[in-house]
C-alpha cells in the first residue's frame, strides 16, 4: 500500500506537471489548517474541479495560485486524510484561511485483502469501478493505481455497499489519455434500487496526448476517442446552451409535457455591463421543473434541485444543483475530460 510520502511525491510530480503559470494575473493566496487545531496542513492541493490548473500548499500550510481563467468558478482545496472544501465568492485582495475536517469513518464490516475476504473484496471492487468509472470502453481501459487503498463497508441491513479512502485516487485513462487525481469523499450504492452516488473532486494531471516519448496510442486514436466521449455529454450540452446553439449541436430539450424548450425559457445572465462582477462570466439555468434532453433520440433528464443553477462557456456547472437520469449518466470519470478539451482539439485539427 503506498504511503502517505509516496503519495504526496507522485501528488507532487502530477499537480505541477500540468499546472499553466501566466503572469500579471490575479492571484489568490492563503493557508491551509485542520479544523478545531489550527494545526497548518502542507501539501495541500487547491485547484479548479476538471482542469489541469492547480498547486500544493507548502510546508507552513501557504499556497498562491493564479485563478484568472477561472475567478468565477468553485475553488477546490483537499488533501490526504480530509474531506474536500468548496470555495465560492472568494477575494483576491484578501487572504484566505482554509479549515479542512480530517475524514473520520465508522466500519462495522471492513473489507481487506486477506485471504477470507478475497472474493467478496474482489466482487466490491468491480463493482466501485463499474459504477464509479463506468462501463464504457474507456472507462474500461482506466487504471486505478493505487487501488489498494481503497476500503469497503458493506451493510447487509441495508443493502448498501460504501467505499472510503484517505488517499486520493490515482487513475491512468488508457484510452483517452489522461492522468487523473480524484479526491473522492463519499460512495454509496444500494444494492435494491440499483442507484448510487459518489461525491469528490478531480484535477487533471497530464495528458498523455502531448507526451512525445509515448508510443502506445497516436495521437489520432486519442483525438477521436475524446471527440467520441464529448459528443452528447453534459459538457457537451453546457457549452451548446451557453451559445444558444442546442438546435445546431443535436440536442432537443423539452419539459416533463414533452413541450419544446428554448433558450429564453430557461437561461439567464447577469448585466454583462457591470464589468466588476464576479459573476459576469456565468449564466445560470432557472427553471422550476425537470428538463428532458434529447440528443440523436437518447433521453437524459436533469432533475434541478435549486432555483439557480451556474454554468460557464466551458461547460463547467453546479454539479450539486442537479440530479441526472437517463444517457448523460452513462459517462462517468471514465469519459471525463478536461474543460480545455475544444480549443485542445481545434487546435490540432
Amino acid at each position: 500500500m503506498p504511503t502517505k510520502t509516496f503519495i504526496n511525491r507522485v501528488l507532487l510530480i502530477f499537480l505541477f506537471a500540468g499546472f499553466n503559470i501566466v503572469a500579471f494575473n490575479q492571484v489568490i493566496e492563503g493557508t491551509v489548517y485542520e479544523i478545531g487545531t489550527d494545526s497548518v496542513i502542507s501539501s495541500s492541493a487547491i485547484y479548479f474541479d476538471g482542469a489541469f490548473v492547480g498547486t500544493l500548499a507548502d510546508k507552513n500550510g501557504h499556497f498562491k495560485l493564479d485563478i484568472t481563467k477561472y475567478a468565477s468558478m468553485p475553488l477546490i482545496v483537499s488533501s490526504i486524510g480530509y474531506y474536500s472544501v468548496t470555495l465560492t465568492n472568494y477575494r483576491t485582495d484578501k487572504t484566505l484561511k482554509i479549515y479542512l475536517t480530517p475524514k473520520m469513518y465508522e466500519m462495522n464490516e471492513v473489507v481487506i485483502s486477506s485471504k477470507p475476504l478475497f472474493k467478496e473484496r474482489k466482487a466490491y471492487l468491480k463493482l466501485f469501478k463499474d459504477e464509479f468509472l463506468g462501463t464504457t470502453y474507456n472507462a474500461q481501459n482506466c487504471d486505478i493505481i493505487n487501488e489498494n487503498d481503497i476500503s469497503f463497508n458493506y451493510d447487509s441491513c441495508q443493502d448498501t455497499l460504501r467505499a472510503f479512502t484517505s488517499n486520493p485516487l490515482i487513475i491512468i485513462n488508457r484510452a483517452l489519455g489522461y492522468k487523473i487525481t480524484y479526491y473522492l469523499d463519499k460512495f454509496e450504492y444500494d444494492r435494491r434500487s440499483r442507484s448510487f452516488i459518489f461525491v469528490g473532486n478531480l484535477i487533471f494531471n497530464e495528458d498523455m496526448n502531448r507526451d512525445k516519448t509515448n508510443k502506445n496510442m497516436s495521437s489520432m486514436m486519442y483525438e477521436k476517442r475524446r471527440y467520441s466521449a464529448y459528443l452528447g455529454s453534459r459538457m457537451h450540452f453546457f457549452r451548446a446552451l451557453w451559445k444558444d446553439d442546442l438546435a445546431e449541436e443535436g440536442f432537443s430539450v423539452r419539459n416533463s409535457d414533452e413541450k419544446f424548450l428554448h433558450y429564453k425559457d430557461i437561461v439567464r445572465q447577469e448585466d454583462i455591463r457591470q464589468p466588476d462582477s464576479p459573476n459576469r462570466d456565468l449564466k445560470y439555468i432557472i427553471y422550476s421543473g425537470d428538463i428532458k434532453i434529447y440528443y440523436n433520440d437518447e433521453l437524459s433528464t436533469m432533475i434541478i434541485l435549486k432555483p439557480k443553477v451556474y454554468f460557464n462557456k466551458d461547460g463547467k456547472y453546479d454539479n450539486m444543483a442537479i440530479i441526472w437520469e437517463g444517457e448523460m449518466i452513462e459517462k462517468r470519470i471514465g469519459d471525463m475530460l478536461p474543460d480545455v478539451y475544444i480549443e485542445s482539439y481545434n487546435s490540432n485539427r
